[in-house]
């Protein structure tokens, strides 16, 4: 048991070793050797848990997903859990160097190896079945076009990401998505949902502060 939680703490650290450098660095100019330096191990090691940077990369890339999924829970009102995904994102953005490495990856043009894409089609996706299932419970308003509402919000976020981390580190992301939601939604949504939404730019850390406390969040009413 002890070699085995030896095996997954060193698994952690040559990825956090790498998320760190491919956020100062990028893709192309980080290698083996490197992760390992910073890490505290050897390209041994790095081997025997992956198969090279583009594994390593792809895993991190993964992190946009699964890193808030214990936060975001089934509301009342499904126009909230778009917000709450954004949101929630924002916040590890600020956190984890895990989640700011894979974004950075995401965007990054050198990095020709990697399915850059992947993590944008998945959230796209995501947001679309939201959309769906927000217009058969009728919350959205009739004209909206889902598909490219849901690219919309991706988009978005890119692009406020972007701006956030070259402005302020990251510090005033939850801010600005606050301002987009607010922006949004109106148009999207029938005048009697807008009331039930938190759009807050406090929304993300309360969701994780209440999932990492091991309770389900109480939806706003």
């Amino acid at each position: 048991m002890a070699k085995q939680d030896r095996s997954v703490r060193t698994r952690r650290k040559l990825l956090e070793a790498a998320a760190a450098i491919f956020e100062r660095r990028g893709y192309e100019a980080t290698t083996v050797s490197e992760i390992a330096t910073t890490a505290g191990t050897t390209k041994g090691a790095v081997y025997f848990h992956f198969n090279g940077k583009e594994e390593i990369a792809q895993i991190i890339l993964g992190e946009q997903q699964q890193d808030g999924e214990p936060a975001l829970t089934p509301q009342p009102v499904k126009l909230q859990e778009i917000a709450d995904s954004a949101m929630v994102l924002a916040e590890r953005l600020r956190t984890s160097p895990l989640v700011r490495a894979s974004i950075r990856l995401s965007l990054d043009p050198q990095a020709e190896d990697l399915d850059r894409g992947g993590a944008f089609r998945i959230w796209s996706d995501f947001n679309l079945a939201i959309l769906q299932e927000a217009r058969r419970r009728g919350e959205l308003r009739p004209h909206v076009d889902l598909a490219a509402t849901a690219e919309l919000f991706v988009g978005t976020f890119a692009g406020l990401q972007q701006m956030s981390q070259l402005v302020a580190g990251y510090a005033d992301l939850p801010e600005r998505l606050s301002v987009f939601l607010r922006g949004i939604m109106p148009s999207i949504a029938e005048p009697v949902v807008l009331g039930a939404l938190d759009l807050s730019a406090q929304r993300g850390k309360h969701l994780i502060a209440t999932a990492e406390q091991g309770s389900d969040p109480e939806p706003r009413t």
